[in-house]
């Protein structure tokens, strides 16, 4: 059985791998050795990170080259390091680009989401089994969290994540003080982007999985181009409307609804959306004596406003039995409730109102 985290919303197949191609495509030209951002030696703390870059210069990059302004190219430089292209090296839980001296990196294709490696829970419990390692049982909150959490829904191999992490950790230990600070990092940075903190936004939040690759291309079959020239067919067929009518339509709409619309013109005798009176509740409640002058005046736009007007259809009732017609709003009342009805109780429906048709027939 695979047990899943409550925070584990990844998609097998992504819908927006074809938009993040395209961000990858910037992200390349951004590392060019002679075009792109300057990086440079930093300090950090005690150690030396090689090819980092700063905020500003990321912004100032972004405007030149890609014909923003500063706030755009903000907003822009905080999508690479929401979705995990840059990853910042002081501010590990705050994913935007501060347009200061703030140090970040490019992060390696390897963790780039283009890649469709899937976040699962086994990697993230060896990465906070590794983090707990290091940092000697003290993690953050949530990390603990998540750990407790991990460690009681995968207590049946928890040995081996426990023996995974170990080997992780004295490999890292092997490398470079330097290289190890940005490697430790660069993992980091992905399990943020991945399992962020609890109330934080996440990018990479794609909703169910899907079973189907929407970016694949299909193969050109027979049954491929059938399926072209049927739909080409069927649009060449379907009737249009010009622009022009359907924007006449829209402002008709707009011009015949807006003094109906309490956000738009203030109603009598108060919003009660805006204050505390409910009276304009009061006044128009579904079976209420006397209706308003404006709840009348609805009746007169469309057969549809009267009918939805359960106050507007007890009237029309009322003279419909005047004019001895009020079997056919009966009947489409009863039609209605067939067609928002349950399917056990169809037939039982139907055959209730084929008999009161026919005993008003004779």
């Amino acid at each position: 059985m695979t047990v899943r985290s409550d925070r584990d919303h990844g998609q097998r197949y992504r819908p927006r791998m074809s938009c993040l191609k395209k961000v990858e495509a910037t992200v390349v030209q951004m590392q060019d050795p002679s075009t792109g951002v300057k990086g440079a030696n930093q300090k950090l703390n005690v150690t030396t990170i090689p090819h980092a870059i700063t905020g500003q210069d990321i912004v100032a990059w972004i405007t030149k080259n890609m014909n923003m302004d500063n706030d755009e190219a903000q907003a822009f430089g905080t999508m690479l390091v929401a979705f995990g292209y840059i990853y910042p090296l002081q501010d590990h839980k705050k994913l935007v680009l501060r347009p200061d001296g703030s140090l970040y990196r490019f992060q390696t294709p390897y963790f780039w989401p283009v890649q469709k490696w899937k976040a699962e829970d086994t990697d993230y419990a060896i990465y906070l089994a590794k983090r707990n390692i290091r940092k000697k049982g003290v993690l953050d909150a949530y990390e603990q969290e998540e750990y407790n959490k991990l460690h009681k829904w995968m207590n049946h191999k928890w040995d081996f994540i426990v023996m995974q992490a170990k080997e992780q950790y004295h490999a890292g230990k092997a490398r470079q003080k330097a290289d190890r600070v940005v490697f430790d990092c660069k993992e980091r940075a992905y399990w943020i982007v991945h399992r962020p903190p609890p109330q934080t936004h996440s990018a990479m939040d794609y909703g169910l999985d899907r079973h189907i690759d929407p970016n694949a291309e299909e193969k050109k079959t027979y049954d491929y181009y059938r399926r072209i020239n049927i739909y080409t067919q069927q649009a060449i067929m379907r009737s249009r409307v010009k622009s022009s009518v359907s924007l006449g339509a829209l402002v008709k709409y707009m011009t015949t609804f807006k003094n109906h619309d309490p956000f738009l013109v203030p109603c009598l005798p108060s919003n009660p959306w805006q204050t505390d009176d409910d009276s304009y509740w009061e006044l128009n409640k579904p079976d209420v004596e006397i209706p308003t002058k404006m709840r009348v005046e609805r009746w007169s736009f469309s057969f549809y406003e009267l009918l939805n007007d359960p106050r507007g259809r007890a009237d029309f009732k009322i003279f419909l039995k005047k004019e001895f017609s009020g079997e056919n709003l009966a009947f489409w009342e009863a039609a209605e409730e067939l067609k928002w009805g349950t399917a056990a109780s169809m037939s039982e429906k139907v055959e209730h109102i084929f008999k009161s048709t026919t005993m008003d027939q004779h």
